[in-house]
């Protein structure tokens, strides 16, 4: 029974650790040992009127004491730190409700919460994401209902001040995504100019391997740059064309080597008609829950081999 019970609840338990830490592989350590806590207290006896109640609020307090410990590791981070990407389906219908669960799950949507504290981001999440009334916050943060509001209030405002805008229809988002990796791919110069919004910003994680872009490029211009010198250097190491993907319910992309190995993983924000910013994950860490990884080493040798810049 208590298998069962965690098999409902999972996907609910992992996109409250998820949002919570933007590490999949800390969101599924942090799911599987709520349950092991769950099925203990079972086994003991312990009766348990709500396993979804026990299990979010062992969940979310788990979630609260790892980020306080990932506080220290993300503020000496080498580079620029990004969330672990999820894929997510593309193909899924997409209610107001749908639309706004997955503008949570977004990567801007992430480091917006990157700025709340830990028990600010989980009474927001909480509540604002996944419905839970003040009441039954409470407890799993060791406050009253009334301080959790205060709580909520604060980081509502917070998050509204800096929450990301997206394209409000799907199909127009992915309508860009496709023209945008479109236009990469083949190199082309003018489409690009203009799809990118004039303060286009790209940002990486390498979690400090090469290659690595140590700071955000902003910029039309510079961005352009960047992009087609990088489909340059994918045309040169072997790489094969980007496959078009959804990442963390927002349009992206992957790039992948002959032989199927991920090289990275790109996110777009898409507004008013524009790419509006680009991520990309290549720190091999951060990427290993996707399948197998290229070897990356191995395509930048080849790169060099082929005329590229080392």
């Amino acid at each position: 029974m208590a298998v069962d019970v965690f098999t409902e609840l999972r996907p609910l338990l992992f996109a409250i650790a998820y949002r919570m830490l933007g590490s999949v592989s800390d969101a599924e350590d942090v799911v599987q040992d709520a349950y092991v806590r769950y099925h203990r207290a079972v086994a003991e006896g312990t009766e348990i009127e709500s396993p979804k109640a026990y299990l979010s609020a062992v969940t979310t307090r788990l979630s609260i004491d790892l980020l306080r410990s990932a506080r220290h590791r993300r503020e000496t981070y080498v580079g620029q730190w990004l969330p672990e990407p999820l894929l997510t389906d593309r193909g899924a219908p997409d209610p107001a409700e749908q639309s706004a669960e997955a503008d949570s799950l977004s990567m801007a949507f992430l480091l917006v919460l990157e700025r709340l504290g830990p028990v600010e981001r989980a009474v927001f999440l909480l509540h604002d994401v996944f419905g839970y009334e003040f009441t039954e916050i409470a407890p799993v943060v060791g406050r009253s209902p009334d301080a959790c509001r205060q709580v909520a209030v604060r980081a509502r405002r917070h998050v509204t001040a800096q929450r990301p805008r997206f394209e409000a229809s799907r199909t127009r988002r992915n309508e860009l995504a496709d023209k945008f990796v479109a236009a990469l791919s083949g190199g082309e110069v003018d489409a690009l100019v203009e799809l990118l919004a004039a303060d286009v910003v790209v940002t990486g994680d390498s979690g400090g391997m090469s290659p690595s872009w140590p700071r955000p490029i902003t910029g039309r211009d510079n961005v352009v740059r960047l992009l087609l010198g990088l489909a340059e250097q994918m045309r040169r190491a072997g790489v094969v064309a980007l496959e078009r993907v959804e990442v963390n319910g927002q349009p992206g992309a992957v790039v992948r080597d002959r032989d199927g190995g991920l090289v990275n993983v790109f996110s777009f924000d898409i507004a008013d008609g524009s790419v509006q910013a680009v991520r990309s994950v290549i720190s091999r860490d951060k990427l290993r829950h996707l399948g197998p990884l290229a070897d990356v080493a191995a395509l930048m040798q080849a790169r060099r081999e082929a005329g590229g810049r080392p």
